[in-house]
């Protein structure tokens, strides 16, 4: 926990920093620890006294003085920037801080973009559909295993119809069965409150084949929920 702290010590009066607090043992005191951000130091900002150095091509130099190290990169267009700070002298590499920002930045960009994120796509339905209203839903459902989203299966109870989950429960069955060759069931059925509700999971290989269509296609796309509407 950060805290603004204030304290004294022999009639010294320390002056008011960002702290975290520190427990210690009854009768001891309390620990200042300074919290700051973790920043990546190159060039003039290495002010330690040697380091371990890696030139551009991989290559260790060794331990050398810092101002040599800078002399070094300087001749040769270069920055010295301090890659494993905690070590023993800390080490230093040679390189182009700013393409090296910049490839990072790229690599993080297309990784974003070819990132599928799950989805958890729902299906609702009524204790009456009919049969053909019941096949469509399935099919559409289908089509969201298909695509790599977990599909979340609601039957919507109203009034009466609480009286009789079993008829919910024998719906939410008879859409696995007709999802089975799609996807599994990741939760059997269950009432919340009004709903009684299934998840159903992609099967691993269909997931796969569909993150490969959208790598390829280089956008991902999917529909929401999909609600029967049924007058009670």
């Amino acid at each position: 926990m950060a805290l603004w702290f204030w304290g004294d010590r022999a009639g010294v009066i320390f002056r008011r920093v960002p702290v975290l607090l520190k427990k210690v043992p009854p009768g001891g005191q309390w620990r200042q620890i300074i919290s700051r951000p973790v920043q990546t130091r190159v060039n003039e900002r290495i002010r330690i006294r040697e380091v371990r150095l890696i030139d551009e091509q991989g290559e260790q130099v060794g331990i050398i003085p810092t101002f040599e190290a800078l002399q070094m990169a300087r001749d040769r267009g270069l920055d010295l920037v301090e890659v494993a700070p905690n070590a023993m002298p800390p080490v230093c590499r040679l390189m182009d801080y700013g393409k090296f920002r910049y490839e990072q930045s790229r690599k993080e960009r297309e990784s974003r973009r070819n990132q599928h994120v799950v989805e958890l796509k729902e299906v609702r339905i009524r204790p009456k559909i009919d049969d053909h209203d019941l096949s469509t839903k399935g099919k559409q459902a289908a089509k969201f295993l298909d695509a790599g989203d977990k599909v979340k299966l609601t039957v919507l109870f109203r009034g009466r119809e609480m009286a009789h989950p079993d008829i919910g429960k024998g719906l939410l069955d008879q859409l696995a069965d007709q999802l089975r060759p799609h996807g599994t069931v990741e939760m059997a059925p269950r009432m919340e409150g009004r709903t009684m509700i299934l998840i159903m999971a992609p099967l691993k290989v269909k997931a796969a084949v569909a993150e490969k269509e959208r790598e390829k296609e280089g956008h991902s796309g999917g529909q929401g929920s999909v609600e029967e509407d049924e007058n009670p």
